[in-house]
């Protein structure tokens, strides 16, 4: 098996390149991408020679820079902290989980800065020629904050056990998992699979790795009253409703945190996040919008943080395969989607930071396809529903969204009531909401988002096609399309019907795109670096020990 040797730093950061997998060609990893950039063939193999696809880490033994963490950073987090979110078996195809994950826990190969598919617990991998087997390597001398090594048996458990977004696609791909040492892991496929890189390491949390023996011991509930993981910062107590406790983990292998310890605290209220951080209570305000961020953006001391990441915001139409509702007419979806200002809720929202991309993939994700704009044309919104039966409006229940953003849906709210038509705002605690979602008991309108890794898809998978973990229904022609392109092997024939796809869930108006979200930060005078956007497309203060507090 050949291997491809560490890149130099230059080529880490070079321009993204389309992935692709052939069965008799090696193949090289290419520079940060939304999607894992895999590099294009390099030519044709000969005789019994194997392809490989590997990246190699800085070190083969860890060995984490002599340091001695000071201080404290405190953020005010926007959403109530759920201890799902401690466990990646349950990640939910969402960003959230991982603001506790890049702390508490490690992965196989994650994105890091300058690089989409970093290598992490694994420090290098490759693919057989016919890619059916992925070799991983892992890191020597790494272990769990307990003390207890990480091993192939620890990887294998961690993938049997991912029960979250996208585990069927991703199980059901897989034939057997061999650990033929404690340093080696293989996952054998049963057919080849071009995204199973982007879903192993990308848009799941199946290669973020847990220790066997501790979960055995306590339990599912018991790890997550207690995660142990190998991350930067090991877990201290957590409060519910209000705070998370971390400690730096001195031991890391890639480098030991400056910052000693870390204070999440709950705090839904957007007033009283900018005001805890306006007195020096904390140091880091998540989402801080409108006239809210403009106080901060003036006040001497801090400063405002926007971040466009990959979070596509959207309205989901639940009922538009149910045909006695007014939802399953395009025209009405369509209506609602032209009676939308969203150029005016982006700049009173997020101060028009967020961009206008019409989609639920994000630009930068591998294979995007960019739909045309909706004009803001509520003239055009009332035609479209009178024709469709509608000329006095309808009520369309309730309009369920993430308690963090009622002020979108608000907005929204707004709009259709000025074309005629009602809706009831419903707002629900993060982790409810999502939960609800995927089990398909929200009715109504659903204002939707994801800003989860990954690439188009990925994306389309969790949310258009049949059996997406927030699909309530699809389309015959999408889901045919999307079988294709899961096996289809030639990188432009594939894009080509990835294409298609999204060409079709804006011609079905399936969903009514408002942005690719802006995220507004307030960061203290005490931060030195917060970490907002040293991972490219995240949402959150990561890499946790790249933060650094100001010397006093």
């Amino acid at each position: 098996m050949t291997t491809i040797r560490p890149r130099s730093e230059r080529e880490r950061t070079s321009p993204p390149v389309s992935m692709a997998l052939a069965a008799t060609a090696p193949v090289a990893i290419g520079g940060a991408h939304a999607g894992l950039g895999w590099g294009r063939p390099a030519g044709r193999a000969r005789g019994a020679r194997r392809a490989a696809l590997a990246v190699a880490g800085a070190l083969a033994v860890a060995a984490p820079a002599a340091a001695n963490p000071q201080g404290q950073l405190t953020w005010a987090v926007h959403v109530s902290i759920a201890p799902t979110w401690f466990d990646p078996a349950e990640t939910s195809g969402i960003i959230t989980p991982y603001m506790m994950l890049y702390a508490l826990h490690d992965a196989l190969v994650k994105p890091m800065p300058g690089n989409q598919a970093a290598p992490s617990l694994a420090e290098s991998w490759s693919v057989s020629p016919d890619g059916l087997a992925y070799e991983f390597v892992l890191r020597r001398g790494v272990r769990f904050h307990n003390g207890e090594p990480i091993t192939a048996d620890d990887v294998k458990f961690s993938f049997e056990r991912y029960r979250g977004a996208a585990a069927k696609p991703l199980k059901d791909a897989v034939a057997t998992i061999d650990t033929p040492d404690p340093g080696r892991v293989v996952i054998r496929l049963k057919r080849p699979w071009p995204d199973f890189m982007t879903f192993y390491t990308g848009a799941t949390g199946a290669s973020w790795i847990v220790p066997r023996k501790y979960i055995e011991k306590v339990g599912d509930e018991g790890f997550k009253k207690a995660p142990i993981g190998a991350g930067p910062y090991r877990f201290v107590s957590f409060t519910p409703g209000v705070e998370l406790v971390l400690e730096a983990f001195d031991q890391f292998w890639r480098k030991a945190p400056s910052v000693k310890r870390l204070v999440l605290k709950a705090v839904p209220d957007e007033a009283t996040r900018l005001a805890a951080l306006k007195r020096g209570e904390v140091d880091i305000a998540y989402a801080i919008r409108g006239a809210l961020a403009e106080e901060l953006r003036r006040t001497p001391g801090l400063a405002l943080k926007p971040n466009v990441g990959q979070a596509a915001f959207f309205i989901y139409f639940t009922e538009q395969w149910d045909p006695k509702s007014p939802f399953s007419d395009r025209r009405v979806r369509l209506g609602l989607s032209h009676a939308i200002d969203r150029q005016a809720i982006n700049q009173a929202e997020t101060l028009g930071y967020s961009r206008l991309v019409w989609s639920i993939v994000p630009p930068h994700f591998e294979y995007f396809w960019q739909p045309p704009a909706l004009a803001f044309d509520p003239a055009r919104a009332r035609q479209l529903l009178a024709e469709a039966g509608y000329p006095k409006g309808f009520d369309a229940g309730e309009f369920v969204t993430d308690a963090a953003f009622p002020s979108i849906a608000e907005a929204a709210i707004g709009y259709f009531k000025a074309v005629g038509i009602q809706a009831r705002l419903r707002p629900i605690e993060r982790a409810a909401f999502y939960k609800g979602y995927a089990e398909r008991k929200h009715r109504g309108l659903i204002l939707g988002a994801s800003g989860a890794f990954g690439n188009a898809a990925t994306r389309l998978e969790a949310f258009v096609a049949a059996g997406g973990t927030y699909a309530y229904g699809s389309y015959p022609d999408i889901d045919g399309l999307f079988r294709e392109q899961a096996v289809e092997l030639d990188p432009k024939r594939r894009e080509a019907t990835l294409h298609r796809i999204q060409q079709l869930v804006h011609d079905k108006a399936m969903f009514a795109p408002i942005w690719l979200n802006a995220g507004l930060n307030g960061v203290g005078p005490r931060v030195e670096e917060a970490g907002f956007g040293l991972i490219a497309g995240y949402a959150f203060c990561a890499p946790y020990e790249d933060l650094k507090l100001k010397a006093r």
